[in-house]
Order: structure tokens, then sequence, then C-alpha cells
């Protein structure tokens, strides 16, 4: 089992899960966090952090298309480890559907 970054991050981005996970195993993109899957280590601490409530188990049903997509952009986003500021809008796009359109492959700053 690994945690998967899922949908309701894209524009939220809220980093309380890089604080506090033991391997370090999240990645940034432009607008969305990811987690990689052979480093994460199935602690779930990062799950209740997250303010958004994007953090889910990969045991879930229907978590495919994010797990692909936490596994390809964990390759080449920078790792993230230190908490920042998140976007100053990312209030209001929490919980808002249709995000997953708004993905960015861009790879954010990292550290």
């Amino acid at each position: 089992m690994t945690y998967v970054v899922v949908e309701n991050c894209i524009k939220c981005k809220y980093m309380d899960c890089v604080e506090v996970c033991p391997v370090d195993c999240f990645y940034e993109g432009d607008n969305m966090l990811v987690i990689h899957p052979d480093e994460c280590i199935d602690c779930g601490v990062c799950e209740p952090e997250c303010p958004a409530e994007a953090i889910k188990p990969d045991t879930e049903s229907g978590l495919e298309k994010w797990l692909g997509l936490n596994a390809e952009y964990a390759k080449s986003w920078p790792n993230i480890s230190v908490k920042k500021e998140p976007p100053a809008d990312g209030k209001e796009w929490d919980g808002k559907p249709g995000k997953a359109e708004l993905f960015s492959p861009v790879a954010g700053s990292g550290d």
C-alpha cells in the first residue's frame, strides 16, 4: 500500500503533509504535490494533516489514474520537505469539482 495525492490538491497545494513525512517522499508540481509510491512507507501520518483531504490510501477504489500520475511526476518534479505558503486563492479552490482538467505538468521549485 501507498498513499496517493488526488484531485483536490490541485490549486490548493497545502503543504502541511510535507512537514510530517518521515521519508520525504513528496514532490512539488506547479499546482499540486505528488507522493512517490516507491518511497512512501505507508505510515499514514500525512493523510490527516491535509486540510483539503487530498491524500488517500491506494486501497480506495477509483484511484488508479491518480496513482499513475503520482508515480510519473514524482520521477521528474523536485523533492519538497519544507512547508511553504499555499497559493493565496487555495481556500477558494478547496472542494471544487472538476479540478483534474486544471492539472499542470510543470514542475514546482522544491526545497
